[in-house]
């Protein structure tokens, strides 16, 4: 077989390459650029309440990955996103019994989406203190993911001396 292949035109072989090459460059990128969507992020069941308050809220033009992976190199990304995608296979086929009613994002997670956010809204922070605050989610913690999302004691007003204990957040 592979005397076979020598012995066809180089010029073809190579133009077949190339076109292989090409093919499968764009066949990759459009499934990345496909998995980084709120529509494929909301084929699982378990992500309807969040891709549902998602579409309500400010960010809705934003794929799902823009805030949830970090942005610092491509390389970190994927694996970021590989990671988070085999936990997500695992518990939509596997561990079906031990998925959560409500999600919460891992500590990971939450100082990506934490650092995006101050990526994206840098030219705000310059204009309001916010270093009393744990973090955007302390008082942002509604978005995008608000209406219809969180569980009711997520949205319950603190207790007295309570914001006084998280430095005026909640």
């Amino acid at each position: 077989m592979f005397k076979k292949l020598l012995a066809i035109d180089k010029k073809i072989l190579i133009f077949a390459a190339l076109f292989a090459g090409i093919v499968l460059s764009v066949v990759t990128v459009k499934t990345l650029a496909y998995t980084d969507s709120p529509n494929f992020c909301q084929s699982c069941h378990i992500m309807d309440s969040a891709y549902g308050s998602f579409t309500d809220s400010t960010h809705s033009t934003l794929s799902c990955n823009d805030c949830h992976l970090p942005h610092d190199n491509v390389a970190k990304k994927l694996v970021f996103k590989g990671k988070a995608g085999m936990g997500h296979m695992y518990f939509n086929t596997l561990g079906t019994e031990k998925i959560p009613n409500v999600l919460h994002a891992t500590e990971k997670t939450e100082r990506v989406v934490e650092q995006n956010c101050i990526t994206c809204h840098e030219s705000t922070l310059t204009n309001i203190e916010h270093d009393a605050k744990e973090s955007c989610t302390t008082c942002h913690r509604t978005v995008p993911h608000g209406k219809n999302f969180k569980t009711k004691e997520f949205n319950k007003p603190p207790k007295s001396g309570e914001l006084l204990e998280h430095k005026g957040g909640f």
